[in-house]
């Protein structure tokens, strides 16, 4: 038999305590309407808890924070950019894992302002969350209450469904699969609506230590969330935007973030089935799997780093415009934003309105930007070399979780 020390220290299974549940207003099946009571869960308290994983996964993560220092070292210098580009990759893998989808097209309008769909619009969100959670946590050193609260709310606000939940702690009783009308039959039911700012006090506590290894403070932090599922809707990717915030933290990640998401959305069932296991007792296999991600991302990253570092040059070698011209003013501006309007256009090229025109046309035919709209008002242009890298960067991640 292996001793503890090689198959990890213990961590304590959810408890279960029985509610009263009386559903609010008449649908679903009489099943749903007779159901009086709830198995709801309730997370331990975590704040001063220590947890050693196997020896194995161990290892796994030491060289995924290897792997994803490297690529954050990659991305030095070429920061606002690259960081851009990462958040956008791992907030569209995030979205997708919550089977929200949208193509590439739309998802570009949505970037440029264009809301008409509402899951390309959703993603844009994601992304925008991200960022917010990201960067204060970074620029603190720290979690707060409000960084989530602003990263929920930046995530929700345009939701047609949840906007008047957007950045508040839930108070009712939500669940997760089984039916829509009740908790008849849920995979999870979080725990009940009173208990949740006392969780959410002590993850944060938790999340705050440094001296609890990272991809261990990651994964039981991310699967805690998950567990209390502090929001009505919009916990997955709060869950998974707090772990970049984790390694912005810690010291992991100064240039960019890891799009361990996309990592998660080629084992989705494994990643759900861990964060099972979690609630059991058991936080190994979800360690194990955000560090088999986070590796995946982080060496592949490296490749989408080193092409997009290198396409103001191509481009500029390319095409030679005139030192001081509008078209060499928009190559580096399109480098750092992908989309954008014609009115964004013409400010970033610093030129007149016939001038900036006159680039766009160049860039166009040379093949760099491409119009999106079809329309001859409120156009958009994308640099769509930098989308497709996006969805490139994000099925190569794939392929290396499935080998």
């Amino acid at each position: 038999m292996e001793s503890p020390e090689l198959v990890g220290t213990p961590w304590p299974a959810h408890d279960v305590e029985t509610l009263p549940w009386r559903q609010q207003m008449r649908a679903g099946t009489r099943a749903d309407r007779m159901l009086s009571s709830v198995d709801a869960t309730i997370p331990p308290m975590i704040a001063e808890r220590d947890y050693l994983p196997p020896v194995k996964t161990t290892v796994t993560s030491e060289e995924a924070l290897l792997a994803a220092a490297q690529a954050d070292t990659d991305a030095e210098g070429h920061s606002a950019a690259m960081s851009r580009f990462m958040m956008r990759t791992e907030s569209v893998a995030s979205s997708k894992i919550e089977r929200i989808t949208a193509d590439a097209v739309d998802y570009a309008k949505a970037l440029a302002g264009n809301r008409s769909n509402t899951s390309a619009t959703s993603m844009v969100a994601a992304s925008t969350a991200l960022h917010s959670l990201v960067t204060a946590v970074g620029e603190r050193g720290r979690f707060e209450l409000d960084d989530l609260l602003v990263a929920h709310r930046a995530l929700m606000k345009d939701d047609p469904m949840e906007a008047d939940y957007a950045g508040r702690l839930r108070d009712l009783q939500n669940w997760i699969g089984g039916s829509d009308y009740s908790p008849r039959d849920a995979l999870h039911v979080p725990p009940a609506p009173e208990r949740v700012p006392a969780l959410i006090e002590d993850l944060i506590t938790y999340l705050n230590r440094d001296d609890v290894p990272v991809l261990t403070q990651a994964a039981i932090g991310h699967a805690q969330f998950e567990s209390i599922h502090a929001f009505t809707d919009g916990n997955g990717r709060i869950g998974r935007a707090m772990v970049s915030a984790v390694f912005r933290r810690r010291g992991v990640t100064r240039n960019a973030v890891v799009p361990l998401a996309s990592g998660l959305l080629a084992k989705r069932e494994a990643y759900f089935a861990a964060l099972g296991d979690y609630r059991k007792g058991e936080p190994a296999p979800l360690i194990d799997l955000f560090a088999r991600s986070a590796r995946s991302a982080a060496i592949c990253s490296r490749d989408s780093i080193a092409r997009i570092k290198a396409l103001p040059d191509e481009w500029m070698d390319e095409l030679k415009p005139r030192k001081g011209s509008a078209a060499a003013a928009l190559i580096p501006a399109f480098y750092d934003h992908p989309v954008m309007t014609a009115a964004e256009i013409e400010r970033r090229s610093g030129s007149s309105t016939p001038a900036a025109y006159l680039a766009i046309d160049q860039l166009v035919e040379a093949g760099f930007i491409e119009e999106i709209t079809g329309r001859k008002r409120d156009r958009v242009w994308v640099a769509s070399e930098l989308l497709a890298e996006l969805d490139d960067l994000d099925r190569r991640i794939q392929v290396a979780m499935m080998t």
